[in-house]
């Protein structure tokens, strides 16, 4: 269950589009290599999908653009208003990494909210509209 919760349900999704693209694309391929042997039309048409979705692969697997993942707790306080009840937290975001905080702080729905909230707006003011986030204030 913990698995389902920590999934990057973002970054899963890009890897699905681009499966179904890498599928065009290489269809495509076989089409233009149709008058060529089976074989070498399949081996020159993962090559050209190697070369171009490499670099697709490697900016969904690697790129902290992609990242928020969170954690929830059905039952937790509340750091902020101390109210149980289903609790948030972020766990990664950018260059924020709470995975083993060994004191992790949860928080409502609502203060969750404002948390992200003045957060988004701390890190636009500070990285100027840049996804770079620092190791301070989230949590």
């Amino acid at each position: 269950m913990r698995l389902v919760r920590l999934l990057d349900w973002k970054r899963y999704g890009f890897y699905l589009i681009r499966w179904q693209l890498s599928t065009l694309i290489l269809a495509l391929v076989l089409l233009w290599l149709s008058q060529m042997n089976e074989w070498s039309a399949t081996v020159i048409a993962n090559l050209i999908g190697g070369l171009v979705f490499f670099w697709v692969d490697r900016f969904i697997f690697t790129s902290r653009k992609l990242v928020t993942r969170w954690e929830v707790r059905e039952i937790a306080e509340c750091v902020d208003c101390h109210t149980i009840a289903r609790g948030y937290r972020v766990v990664q975001m950018g260059m924020y990494n709470r995975e083993d905080d060994p004191q992790p702080e949860f928080r409502c729905e609502a203060c969750s909210k404002r948390k992200a909230e003045e957060l988004r707006k701390k890190w636009e003011k500070t990285y100027e509209g840049s996804s770079v986030a620092n190791d301070s204030g989230a949590g």
